[in-house]
């Protein structure tokens, strides 16, 4: 064939097998295989907590909801926040060597990888502007209703002594009850807003999940380029 050495496959070295453009790569092999070997390993340790704490999340809300004085389920409901929150920063890190590894491998014009990166920043988004905020939101209800007396009594009207009441004089009126404490105030009547918050929450955090499955499998397949399925 004009134009190629002896004995080379057109196919080899990155060259698509439908265009003339080859893939030149930027970095030796080595480097290539280490950035991309830090690229999946910050995938799955900074990206896989943050999808199976925020899953975690709703539900615990709400069994700390139904008993605000549980310390455990409170603690629980921090604890998975706080995972969220430091690993969603350490996640940063995924798109930086991702970029790293698809400049050594001369492939930042293709499309597949396109995709991934507004499907990263939609994530991204959706994590750092919908989800985050939601978690804060409902553990500081759940620490305000923890930290919140419980079994608090209301003032007891002082009674009557006996001397005060002369003959002939009017009865006293009998004291007025204590009105109940409104529902808010009883334990487990913010279930139901706790329940539309969760399932709220619960829905970002289901779309924040599916963009990175996506991601991971365009990463993974590659539709378009030569290594693709």
């Amino acid at each position: 064939m004009p134009g190629k050495p002896p004995g080379e496959n057109p196919l080899n070295h990155g060259t698509d097998a439908t265009t003339d453009r080859p893939h030149h790569r930027l970095a030796s092999p080595s480097v290539t295989k280490f950035l991309l070997t830090v690229h999946v390993l910050a995938a799955i340790v900074a990206i896989g907590p943050v999808t199976v704490a925020a899953s975690m999340f709703p539900p615990t809300v709400r069994r700390a909801t139904a008993d605000p004085t549980d310390p455990q389920a409170v603690a629980w409901v921090r604890l998975l926040h706080r995972i969220c929150r430091v690993y969603a920063v350490m996640g940063a890190a995924v798109p930086v060597f991702g970029f790293a590894t698809a400049s050594s491998m001369g492939v930042l014009g293709d499309t597949w990888l396109i995709v991934s990166i507004v499907l990263t920043a939609i994530a991204a988004g959706v994590l750092g502007a919908l989800v985050l905020p939601r978690q804060e939101a409902l553990l500081a209800g759940i620490e305000a209703a923890a930290s919140a007396p419980s079994g608090a009594e209301a003032p007891q009207p002082e009674p009557v002594r006996p001397e005060s009441a002369q003959p002939g004089s009017a009865q006293p009126k009998p004291a007025q009850s204590t009105p109940a404490q409104p529902d808010s105030a009883q334990p487990g009547s913010a279930q139901p807003e706790s329940r539309r918050a969760t399932a709220r929450l619960a829905t970002v955090t289901g779309i924040f999940n599916l963009l990175w499955a996506t991601v991971t499998v365009l990463m993974i397949v590659r539709p378009g380029s030569t290594t693709g399925a």
